[in-house]
């Protein structure tokens, strides 16, 4: 399995489950931070988080089904589906409750999971993300497009296109090599047509009121794919949510900034849990999905 991951002197821990591809670190008690990534990324987009993180707390960054060293997964055609598929990985790793962290694509879907799911989630931090591409015609027809851009230029042109976009001007070279890098060895078809489409047809605007779990909203100033406007517009739906602008970070925040990143999630934990107030995850019951 080809992992991506760059880390070393952390014990890092790279194993498949049930078709997923997923890095571990940190000892594998309390309720684990699970890392999902954005729709052309990884799970190794999430080193400096899983570096300082899994010092104290367990980490898990899995590859999304049809990316990067996880398998495909037909079966998967809508937000729904894929949050519920992540539910299913944490059943497969007997974990009842777990903190989501989700970037992009993957703050969609984790709000997706929240909304459904809401006992299976601590809390979630929504890292530049959306309502989703399916808000109106024009959104969706701008999601879909990707895969004519895809299909015309082939995946390493692709994403070195995109890369620049997904970081601010004043972002070092080397960091957006990186991310066209991740880009390239992560996206292929069907996965990526599939995350798109699920893109295309989503709208998270009553998902999000549904939530009920304590949650951050972080997002990079200049991000310009999904600008701070919009990650007001989550934290103004989501009842308690915080919302904190990351300054000097475009679309990926986290890799841009993570100190700044990694400072405001970990404050909000210990603000969420405080000591000596740290839930422990059990195995779960099962529960009706809503």
């Amino acid at each position: 399995m080809t992992s991506g991951w760059p880390l070393t002197g952390i014990g890092l821990r790279l194993r498949q489950v049930g078709g997923i591809a997923l890095a571990e670190a940190g000892a594998t008690t309390g309720e684990p931070l699970l890392f999902l990534h954005g729709i052309g990324s990884a799970g190794c987009a999430f080193d400096a988080q899983l570096a300082y993180f899994a010092r104290e707390r367990w980490c898990i960054a899995p590859d999304a089904p049809g990316y990067a060293a996880s398998d495909d997964d037909p079966a998967i055609r809508s937000m729904d589906d894929l949050a519920d598929r992540w539910v299913r990985l944490l059943d497969e790793l007997s974990v009842r409750r777990a903190i989501l962290i989700g970037v992009s694509w993957g703050g969609v879907a984790a709000a997706r999971v929240a909304a459904r799911h809401p006992r299976r989630v601590a809390a979630l931090v929504l890292a530049d993300s959306s309502r989703g591409s399916g808000r109106t015609p024009t959104s969706a027809a701008a999601m879909r497009s990707r895969l004519d851009d895809l299909s015309r230029d082939g995946v390493g042109a692709f994403s070195a296109a995109r890369a620049p976009r997904l970081v601010s001007p004043r972002a070092p070279a080397a960091l957006v090599e990186r991310v066209a890098h991740t880009m390239e060895r992560a996206v292929r078809m069907p996965g990526y047509g599939q995350a798109v489409e699920m893109m295309a047809t989503t709208d998270n605007t009553e998902a999000l009121r549904a939530i009920t779990a304590p949650t951050l909203v972080l997002v990079g100033a200049l991000d310009a794919v999904t600008p701070p406007t919009e990650a007001a517009a989550l934290a103004d739906l989501i009842a308690g949510a915080r919302f904190c602008p990351i300054a000097d970070a475009g679309h990926l925040a986290n890799q841009e900034q993570p100190e700044v990143f990694n400072q405001a999630v970990g404050d909000f934990l210990a603000t969420t849990f405080p000591a000596g107030n740290q839930p422990v995850s059990r195995r779960h019951d099962p529960e009706r999905t809503y």
